[in-house]
């Protein structure tokens, strides 16, 4: 199978960047209840669809997406992606809200969670030495999605109005995410790169064997999936809520002009993506579980110190390493589930353990919502969320150290297979 591993990479950045677009629906925004008169909440009913499904489409549609292959799925996605947000202009043409939501809503919500889990496994499969790197590259495409799409969006809408905006946009994510799925093949059984073969035939080791082999089934019955489900869903709920909040948080603790904080929330995006592929690069270095365990401890000492802060400066870094954590779980979230239950049906776990990105994005902004309409204040947000991350860092102080003793285990037990076959 003559296929270049990099461009394997390359295509499933393509598919992750045209779906990411979607999280520039802040840009549409405005526009479209000045020009249409619609209310804000109806605009935005649309991106909570959509976003609803993204995680929940991920865990009912993983199945399916590991029987098809990469291929046909990616293509799937799209055609959902592409039609849903070309389809938003037309509802727009319309003037039919409902029309809104079933495009921008539910087949983009669709086509962006099929899409987001169709090229992850394959990718994994094909950088074995680099599963970390290889996983957020991807997520890095996801991240960096809305950075490239608002502006050309905006410009977009300025000339040839909204609903042709969606219509080009809707086409140019169909052609970028097909392009990206017509190269998208898992590799050979047992593929292994360059560098890991020489390794081999030095009688080196040249990649820690996965803690098990299972199927979704089995993984889900595990201790080890539900502690890493519940790690995910707090770093993801910690994330989005100081993204959906940045902003009027830093206006209202540290007196943030308002031009600054919509130059923080700017940075703030450029954090989610670079954390994506940092921390994911360094995962393979240094142990997912470690990973993990730093994210909590980082966030649990930011959540300690921002009700005390009183500099900007100082209060844009922490706010800056949290979105880095926040990014960074969905890169080495893949990867992480692949050492603990293999590639088998990574697929499929992968997006059970999305369901945390629906829940996340749907708890997170209403927890801060409540707290802030009880208290008046943002203060009280860091201490339920150090209280929440607490937790989370003992439970990933926990999951590394089973994960240690278990690997023990199976080494010594391979050991003492090893020497029997030898007699």
């Amino acid at each position: 199978m003559n296929k270049n591993r990099w461009l394997i990479a390359l295509s499933a950045i393509a598919i992750h960047l045209s779906i990411g677009g979607a999280y520039a629906y802040s840009v549409y925004k405005l526009p479209i209840v000045t020009e249409m008169g619609w209310s804000e909440t109806n605009v935005t009913v649309a991106f909570t669809i959509m976003m609803g499904l993204a995680g929940s489409s991920a865990a009912l549609f993983g199945s399916l997406v590991e029987k098809m292959g990469p291929r046909k799925s990616a293509m799937i996605a799209a055609v959902l992606f592409g039609a849903g947000q070309a389809g938003a202009g037309l509802a727009i043409e319309m003037d039919s809200v409902t029309m809104y939501w079933l495009t921008y809503g539910l087949l983009s919500g669709l086509g962006m969670g099929i899409g987001y889990i169709s090229p992850v496994s394959t990718l994994v499969k094909w950088f074995p030495d680099r599963r970390g790197l290889a996983t957020g590259m991807a997520v890095l495409g996801f991240g960096s999605g809305a950075l490239i799409t608002a502006p050309v969006a905006a410009n977009l809408m300025e000339a040839v109005g909204i609903s042709t905006t969606y219509f080009i946009l809707g086409a140019s994510y169909f052609t970028l995410m097909i392009l990206g799925a017509l190269y998208i093949v898992p590799p050979a059984p047992g593929y292994m790169p360059a560098n890991m073969k020489a390794a081999a035939n030095n009688g080196k080791e040249v990649v820690k064997k996965d803690l098990a082999v299972m199927s979704a089934r089995e993984a889900v019955r595990t201790k080890h999936f539900w502690m890493l489900w519940a790690m995910h869903l707090v770093n993801v709920t910690a994330g989005i809520m100081m993204i959906s909040v940045a902003s009027p948080m830093a206006q209202e603790i540290v007196g943030l002009s308002v031009a600054g904080a919509a130059a923080m929330v700017g940075i703030m995006g450029l954090f989610n993506g670079g954390g994506r592929l940092v921390w994911a690069a360094v995962s393979d270095y240094i142990g997912r579980s470690n990973v993990f365990v730093i994210f909590f401890i980082v966030q649990l000492v930011t959540f300690i110190v921002l009700p005390y802060t009183t500099n900007a400066i100082i209060f844009q870094a922490l706010i800056f390493l949290v979105v880095s954590c926040y990014g960074g779980g969905f890169s080495n979230l893949p990867a992480f589930a692949s050492d603990l239950f293999g590639t088998k049906q990574l697929g499929v776990i992968h997006g059970y353990l999305l369901t945390t990105w629906s829940l996340g994005g749907v708890f997170g902004p209403l927890l801060v919502s409540a707290i802030k309409n009880a208290y008046g204040s943002y203060i009280p947000v860091f201490y339920v969320f150090t209280g929440l991350i607490a937790a989370s860092l003992i439970i990933a102080l926990t999951l590394r150290a089973d994960v240690r003793k278990q690997t023990a285990l199976k080494e010594a037990s391979q050991k003492v297979g090893d020497v029997s076959a030898t007699r």
